[in-house]
């Protein structure tokens, strides 16, 4: 999805009700649909605009100059030879009609083709208005009167048409502006319910299968949206505030069918030109704070049904009929992504997405304004279990009340009320090779082709996901919601900024601090289903994990699946491997809904899947994939550690071209296995979708166990970011990934973009960082962190102390405060704190700053495990030395930071200006070295000393060449380039003196026999006084 950058720019003009130049500043922006390139609205069109509705006050423009705007849209609606007055809404349209003509007469507009020429030459979008308007009231808070109507901004869209009237209750048959639901494909033999029909197959196709999967997909679509109750769930924002209403997806997905078909040239011109600027780009909210609502006079809905007409029409008639008109009796069409025609399938998709997270949002929405839907899918049958009500919910019903429920609201059991979930072990090592291949015959993302070759080394996976019951004992018995040390920062940002008390999708049953809780599903509120896995976001997702290990103690850490792990959970008949080989091994290939439904749940390949159900169901409640793990497709979505990535070979598609690119980013993370409502692509064994780790879905987790490193992939984050393997570092740390060797530094960054393997997450990573940083550690266990020998290197031993030392000897001029760049876990900042009044520590890396929050503890014991030979290792407990006091030890402040970003973090007030500041090999692991470098006059004092100490050891995955300090040659002037060289122009030209240089060895044990040995440079800097 594209994001889209707002530009200021400054117009002036005449006032209808004043001979003044009235200055306007605006912020705004519109896009072309083929080039998606910038324009702006004309002060002769903001002139034209205020002739229709002057609308000034106080020499500012007025939200009511957006209903001109959108009444403007409805002249677009009327180009269109059919008799309005065959449907429902016929004497509101009318009206309107009528009183655009009349206006296009006064204004001298005589045709729409005028009128379109204006809006396309404006590409005009109501939220300009409101944009502006919120952005001047909220810098001037005087104005109060104004503020009050921009805060319920929303509520204007109420009210003005017979819209209301005609959406509550069951949807008339002239709702469906394509085939209504008993006549569409995927109806179940009885006529009642509407189904999913397979994933369409591209190298067998007719122009019935085509109008068939086409009718599927919009008649679904437009199902789900007679769920909402009324005008008011069409508008209302999300609580969140971070998506559209739902009145923007309702056109979005028509309006993508018509831009796409005309990028890849099947159609030549547009079906509304307005609708399809205004309906065009979708949210992918960047934080979790990102309240921009969008509060903006959208279209009454009778105009997008009409626009939905329209679109239905013209993809049918002119598209499909047309384009397939040859392929009908004994003759099939092949299409693939050479073919023009992936656009269509791609809008299909696409409608297929939004019904999934459409549906999301429907369970956000207040539960009066929402009704369930006639022909949708009724609840999963264990629903009805629980309590003695019909799951045919009238149309429109209020919450059921808690003293007529007779249900389990609280204190769930395990192995009653959900099913014990035990550590399932993949005892052996597999290799797995994602990818789809080019020749698939079904419609593919971007993302999904290409390959990479992964080693899948043993691990445990729950058995089941995570029930709604297991999730409970974290929330209640664990207090998880209240407890920061579950948490990782970002985590505890939105948990705390949310205010979140638990799951989404939880509502309270009994008094605050009761633990009851009922479920809202799509439509209704039920008795909890203690069985059914818990939907939660990544955050939440890995809080359980942290409070899971805590609570049981020991080396052993949980955390998520990755997604090659996911692979060799599936079946042996449904995974990459059997897809590759045959087609129709990819089950949604040949199962509808109401197969996957009607299925026996006796075969591994059954799952609550492509809409078999309106909601999820047990946890166990379909045979378990061939290494014994249930719900491994469907049910819900399963976060994992992964950061959305591309696979080897990738290129985006070109009539999507930034479908997935913008999302490499290091801060979307992979969900695998699809929900109950995937549907299409969704349900296939290639999918690869993403979400930020705040972002809700129908998504739940499996919790895992390794002793080995883990196969995820991560990115660096696009901001900058000092991670060495951009770790989740971005957003949110593992506590386990893949390891690599270093060079005994901190975690630090790569170049944006960059595909890395996870270094400083990793389970095994941090126990060999610990026994680095904490020498003593072992002593009681009688374990040598050198096998004693002749010569041995004893020298390259508590490395960390001795950078630390080093600052010290340099003799600051006070010593006052310190600072450790990349601390790691802790072991230069505790020794600083021997010889500083304070001492700030920051790491990229959670899992390390955790841990040396943990050492810094009086209360809490740190064991690792030391590698011993081959899977043999030793659990140790790590030991301070013995003058490592409480007292020392508190001096020290932990936090997460980025070293990329001095300058920002010293704004924010994290950072300092400090006596001294070390540096223990970082420098070559950031993305920038050099941008960290230029920042540290900021932080230093004067007279104050840097200790930098570094190997040198770039690598382009880590830092791009271009921003190496050295190692490389000038192919100019043909010489080489060392990096001490470029080191000490920088620091000079920054004001720094280098007063020491000098060689420091350190050891890094691998296992009891290897080592690695390295020689790092360290130089001393005083700032000039």
């Amino acid at each position: 999805m594209m994001i889209l950058n707002k530009s200021p720019f400054t117009t002036r003009f005449l006032s209808s009700s004043a001979s003044t130049m009235v200055p306007f500043r605006c912020r705004t922006f519109s896009v072309s649909p083929l080039s998606k390139s910038f324009s702006f609205i004309s002060p002769r069109t903001i002139w034209k605009f205020s002739q229709t509705r002057a609308a000034l006050v106080d020499g500012r423009f007025f939200a009511s100059f957006a209903t001109s705007a959108s009444s403007w849209a409805n002249d677009n609606n009327s180009n269109d030879d059919e008799d309005d007055g065959k449907w429902d809404l016929k004497t509101c349209n009318n009206k309107n009609r009528n009183s655009n003509q009349d206006r296009r007469e006064q204004n001298g507009s005589g045709t729409v083709d005028d009128l379109n020429h204006d809006i396309d030459k404006a590409s005009l979008s109501s939220s300009f208005f409101f944009h502006h308007h919120h952005d001047h009231y909220r810098n001037n808070p005087s104005d109060r009167d104004v503020t009050a109507m921009t805060a319920a901004a929303w509520k204007q869209n109420l009210g003005r048409g017979q819209d209301d009237a005609w959406l509550k209750g069951p949807r008339p048959h002239s709702w469906f502006t394509g085939l209504h639901p008993k006549n569409c494909p995927g109806i179940d033999q009885s006529g009642t319910v509407l189904h999913s029909l397979p994933l369409i197959n591209l190298s067998n196709l007719t122009r019935q299968k085509v109008q068939d999967y086409f009718d599927n997909t919009w008649t679904l679509f437009e199902t789900l949206f007679a769920g909402l109750h009324g005008e008011e769930g069409f508008y209302r924002p999300a609580p969140h505030g971070l998506r559209h209403p739902h009145i923007f997806y309702y056109g979005h997905t028509a309006c993508l069918y018509i831009n796409k078909l005309r990028v890849a040239g099947l159609l030549s011109r547009p079906v509304n030109q307005y609708f399809e600027s205004i309906f065009e780009v979708g949210v992918d909210e960047m934080l979790w704070d990102d309240m921009h609502k969008n509060d903006m006079l959208w279209p009454m809905v009778s105009q997008v049904w009409h626009y939905r007409r329209q679109v239905y029409q013209t993809v049918t008639q002119q598209v499909i009929q047309q384009q397939f008109s040859d392929y009908d009796h004994g003759t099939n069409a092949v299409v693939d992504q050479s073919n023009p025609l992936w656009a269509l399938f791609m809008a299909m998709e696409h409608e297929r997405i939004h019904l999934e997270t459409s549906s999301v949002l429907f369970r956000e929405t207040p539960h009066h304004l929402v009704q369930t839907p006639h022909y949708w899918p009724s609840l999963h049958p264990s629903a009805s279990s629980k309590f003695d009500a019909s799951l045919e919910k009238s149309i429109h019903t209020p919450p059921r009340s808690a003293s007529h429920d007779h249900y389990k609201t609280s204190h769930p059991i395990t192995g009653g009320d959900y099913p014990a979930n035990a550590m399932v072990e993949v005892p052996h090592e597999l290799t797995i090779t994602l990818g789809k291949p080019l020749d698939f015959p079904s419609f593919g993302w971007d993302n999904e082709y290409g390959t990479r070759t992964v080693t899948v080394p043993p691990f445990a996976a729950s058995q089941y996901m995570i029930s709604n019951g297991e999730y409970w004992h974290f929330v209640a018995d664990g207090a998880g919601y209240r407890t920061r040390e579950y948490w990782c920062d970002q985590g505890w940002a939105w948990r705390t900024f949310r205010n979140a008390k638990r799951p989404s999708f939880w509502q309270p049953a009994g008094p605050d601090g009761s633990h009851e809780y009922r479920l809202r599903t799509i439509f209704d509120v039920i008795p909890m289903p203690w069985d059914w896995p818990v939907d939660v976001n990544y955050y939440e997702a890995k809080a359980f994990c942290r409070w899971k290990t805590l609570s049981r103690g020991g080396p052993d850490s949980f955390r998520l699946l990755t997604e090659a792990e996911h692979h060799v959970l599936r079946g042996s008949s449904h995974n990459l491997d059997s897809a590759r080989r045959d087609s129709l091994a990819d089950k949604v290939m040949t199962n509808s809904g109401h197969v996957f439904a009607d299925d026996d749940g006796l075969t591994c390949t059954a799952a609550n899947l492509n809409l078999s159900f309106g909601s999820q169901s047990p946890v166990n409640g379909f045979a378990p994939s061939d290494t014994g793990h249930y719900n491994v497709t469907g049910n819900a979505w399963e976060w994992t550690e992964d950061h959305f990535n591309p696979l080897d070979d990738f290129k985006v598609h070109p009539v999507y071209d930034d479908f997935s690119t913008p999302c490499f980013d290091g801060k979307h993370n992979i969900i695998v296995g699809g929900s109950f409502i995937s549907t299409g692509d969704e349900a296939s064994v290639f999918a690869r979708f993403h979400f930020r780790p705040h972002f809700l879905q129908h998504s739940g987790f499996r919790v895992v166990t390794s002793e080995h490193n883990a196969p995820v992939k991560h990115l660096a984050a696009s901001a900058g970011g000092n991670l060495e393997s951009a770790g989740l570092g971005s957003e949110c740390a593992s506590n386990d990934g893949n390891k690599s060797s270093d060079d005994g530094g901190s975690s630090s960054s790569t170049s944006s973009g960059s595909t890395t393997t996870n270094t400083y997450e990793s389970e095994a990573t941090l126990h060999m960082y610990l026994g680095l940083h904490y020498l003593n550690s072992g002593r009681k266990e009688n374990v040598s962190p050198i096998i004693p020998h002749d010569n041995a290197p004893y020298h390259g031993l508590s490395f960390p102390q001795r950078v630390a030392q080093l600052l010290v000897s340099l003799q600051p001029q006070s010593k006052s405060n310190a600072l450790d760049v990349g601390c790691a876990v802790g072991g230069a900042s505790f020794e600083l704190a021997r010889h500083f009044d304070s001492v700030d520590a920051f790491d990229y890396s959670h899992s390390f700053i955790q841990a040396a929050k943990r050492m810094q503890s009086v209360t809490e014991e740190v064991h690792f495990r030391l590698p011993l030979e081959g899977n043999i290792h030793e659990v140790i407990r790590a030991e301070h030395p013995e003058y490592m006091t409480p007292a020392l030890r508190s001096k020290v402040n932990f936090f997460t930071g980025d070293a990329c970003q001095l300058p920002l973090m010293k704004s924010q007030g994290l950072l300092d200006i400090y006596d001294g500041v070390i540096m223990s090999n970082l420098l070559c692991r950031l993305s920038d070295p050099v941008s960290c470098l230029n920042a540290l006059p900021l932080i230093v004092k004067n007279g104050g000393i840097v200790v930098l100490v570094t190997p040198f050891t770039w690598l382009s995955e880590f830092t791009p060449l271009q921003n190496w300090l050295g190692g490389y040659y000038d192919s100019n002037k043909n010489e080489a380039v060392w990096s001490q060289d470029r080191l000490k122009h920088i620091m000079e030209s920054n004001g720094f003196e280098k007063i020491h240089e000098e060689d420091i060895p350190l050891l890094i044990r691998e296992h009891a026999r290897k080592y690695q040995y390295i020689v790092s440079q360290a130089s001393g800097w005083r700032k000039s006084i």
